[in-house]
């Protein structure tokens, strides 16, 4: 149901909304980018609807309010483990429309893949998701190509139009949280219809034959030979959802400590070495193509539907200029060649 209020009492309900739900969203983190001086748009807790950043896309994406950049999983003693308790509270994910399809290959990989991923689920069944519009389209991003420019799984859109706000609430449990937020004030009813982009500026063809016989193309090489190795393209991707483990052990008593799950990036150095020296993809062309044909080959011949959901978060990020988008579009020619 739609909804329209002054946006002084939708802060003032954003407000009490705070104090029971952990509230993320993108926000300008000034001086907090990779070089000096510079500022970051990120996800972090907010309590203001001031404090999100609505005209631009998030450098990082939503995940890491999913999916903790590291995780303690359990600490240990000689004899015992304690698992840490998960969130107390509900959590509001504020996010456009490609990172919400993005939402679905995250619960693919950690809750339908065989088997379901206990410390990513207890944190996904308190989360609910409120779509952000998008009026225009971001410089890199491909959505329209992708098919996730518009998303209709949300549990409330919410737009802000300089003094006013609108709401569309599908949730029935958003709905209870809101009429307690407002405190008995009735809001105004009305047709409430998310913003989506309808074209973009990038624009990607899928290659629709790729087989066996495209791990072996020339293409690989060239863009092994730029890439440097350093991972953001993944930290940055909000489908990766690789991480490694690592045990600490803490000073004051070497024989307890506790273990942590940590993002990880299938194009550093090292990441596929296994006891015994084997490594699965020593060159960077080798993790270069790992990383493209799994977000448009091997995960739609499993699920039905590519990984990628055209954020144009990579080519944004990459210091090399690599750029993925290009690289579909490079594949999807040369089939036609």
């Amino acid at each position: 149901m739609g909804y329209q209020l002054t946006k002084t009492k939708a802060e003032q309900m954003f407000q009490k909304l705070s104090v029971t739900c952990d509230i993320f969203a993108p926000k300008l983190m000034e001086g907090e980018g990779c070089f000096s001086d510079t500022d970051i748009i990120r996800y972090g807790k907010v309590h203001s609807l001031d404090e999100i950043v609505w005209d631009k896309k998030s450098d990082y994406s939503f995940k890491e309010a999913l999916l903790a950049i590291n995780e303690t999983l359990f600490y240990f003693t000689e004899d015992t483990t304690t698992v840490p308790k998960g969130p107390k509270k509900d959590i509001l994910i504020f996010l456009r429309a490609c990172d919400l399809h993005a939402v679905k290959r995250l619960d693919e990989i950690y809750l339908k893949n065989g088997f379901e991923d206990f410390y990513y689920a207890r944190v996904r069944e308190k989360a609910k998701f409120i779509l952000m519009g998008c009026k225009e389209t971001c410089k890199s991003g491909f959505c329209v190509s992708m098919g996730t420019n518009r998303a209709e799984n949300y549990d409330a859109y919410l737009k802000v139009e300089s003094d006013t706000v609108l709401l569309d609430v599908k949730c029935e449990c958003m709905e209870q949280m809101l009429r307690e937020a407002a405190d008995g004030e009735e809001a105004v009813v009305c047709d409430v219809t998310p913003d989506y982009v309808t074209e973009n500026q990038e624009k990607v063809t899928l290659p629709k034959q790729l087989s066996n016989e495209s791990f072996g193309k020339d293409i690989w090489k060239e863009y092994g030979d730029r890439c440097i190795g350093c991972g953001r393209c993944n930290f940055v991707c909000p489908t990766c959802t690789c991480f490694t483990m690592q045990d600490i052990f803490y000073k004051d008593n070497p024989k307890a400590g506790e273990r942590r799950r940590v993002w990880a990036s299938c194009q550093v150095d090292g990441y596929t070495d296994m006891a015994g020296g084997l490594s699965f993809r020593k060159t960077q062309g080798e993790r270069m193509r790992f990383k493209v044909m799994h977000k448009i080959y091997d995960y739609e011949k499993r699920f039905g539907y590519p990984m990628c959901v055209g954020c144009g978060r990579c080519d944004d990020v990459c210091p090399e200029y690599i750029s993925y988008s290009n690289c579909i579009n490079r594949l999807a020619k040369e089939e036609n060649e």
